[in-house]
């Protein structure tokens, strides 16, 4: 799994975008010791065992928009390229809402059929792209990684023999009414890549080229694997580096705008990271924005998650953003803790407030002077 997960460009076909012609650089912080425990479900665990139990590959925390910790594992190192799976989801609704400020994309209330016409008489059809945004088409689908049978299985046997996805959605059946159920399907995300493509009339490669990896600075080479119809794989199929990874999280963090250059509209932003509707709520489980996963709580956090327990998460409270790239054997083990997303945020939260404190403790001793 860990050489699988960072050679995937000598398995698939895949497109390349070059690095930026002006790469950002992310200056060196002062360094600081990961805290050495954090407390999940009344457990404490080791932070360094959790680290390695996980199979993290790489864990990198930007602190302030310095680097205050970078180590990698297992092999991988600063310019290893290492699948996002399902982190590219938040990337693709960043390109979505440039493609409405560009105007390619009226508005989210459209149908999908609008942009993708093909999908006229399937379960798509009537829902709009809000709906798809949020997960919450009406579509069925299983999403069990750990059934052989499963639909997302089903979809992954099919991309590796080199078949349409666009084929693949058409397949999907209604289940429930669009808008009114948060339901997890990844083909989801590849339905917003679809609109992308017949709206831009460009690749997901080309515009995001245009649109993130040059504006954003980003420092080396990536790619996207595609299907055998020469198509991206939007919802998981996007490769980079660590450090680039976090880029999509600074540009967040900082409402759009990088390196003086509002790359996204401030409002796209705000509206992503907020559960918005009653069914999008967080409370058994994370709450769920445009693509991007909202825990519960106060402080604004929200992240990108992939499957192996791969990370990007962002607390604008604390001007903190953690990446971790994994390769998890046993993420489907549901006893074992360290495959867990609700511990993997209880670590970053660890370490979010351990910033939070040290701000706390700055501010008291001014007012002690």
């Amino acid at each position: 799994i860990v050489t699988n997960f960072r050679t995937l460009d000598s398995v698939y076909p895949f497109s390349t975008m070059n690095a930026s012609s002006n790469p950002f650089i992310y200056p060196k912080g002062v360094n600081f010791a990961m805290p050495e425990s954090f407390v999940f479900k009344g457990e404490r665990f080791k932070a360094n065992q959790f680290i390695k139990d996980s199979w993290t590959t790489g864990l990198l925390v930007i602190q302030n928009d310095s680097i205050v910790f970078e180590k990698y594992y297992l092999g991988n190192t600063e310019t290893t390229k290492n699948i996002s799976w399902s982190m590219a989801k938040s990337f693709i609704s960043a390109l979505i809402g440039i493609a409405i400020a560009d105007g390619f994309i009226d508005n989210i209330n459209q149908n999908v059929e609008d942009y993708v016409p093909e999908l006229v008489g399937t379960a798509y059809e009537g829902v709009r792209i809000k709906d798809v945004l949020q997960m919450s088409t009406g579509v069925a689908f299983d999403e069990d990684y750990g059934d052989f049978f499963s639909d997302i299985n089903r979809w992954g046997r099919s991309f590796a023999l080199g078949s349409s996805q666009d084929d693949f959605a058409a397949t999907l059946k209604r289940e429930t009414k669009p808008g009114t159920v948060n339901h997890y399907v990844s083909i989801n995300t590849h339905v917003l890549g679809m609109i992308l493509d017949r709206a831009t009339g460009r690749s997901i490669t080309s515009y995001m080229q245009e649109k993130l990896i040059e504006p954003l600075g980003i420092e080396y080479d990536s790619y996207w694997i595609k299907d055998g119809e020469n198509m991206e794989v939007a919802l998981g199929g996007l490769n980079m580096t660590l450090r680039d990874y976090a880029k999509i999280g600074s540009l967040y963090m900082h409402n759009g705008l990088w390196r003086n250059n509002q790359i996204i509209s401030e409002d796209w932003v705000k509206v992503s990271v907020v559960s918005e509707g009653q069914h999008v709520q967080p409370g058994e489980s994370f709450g769920y924005g445009y693509q991007w996963w909202i825990p519960e709580g106060e402080k604004g956090e929200f992240m990108a998650i992939g499957v192996y327990n791969q990370y990007i998460y962002i607390n604008p409270i604390t001007h903190t953003i953690v990446v971790k790239l994994s390769a998890n054997p046993r993420y489907n083990d549901v006893e074992f803790e360290p495959s867990s997303d609700y511990a993997s945020l209880e670590f970053f939260r660890s370490i979010a407030e351990h910033f939070e404190n040290i701000e706390i403790r700055e501010e008291l001793n001014l007012n002690e002077q």
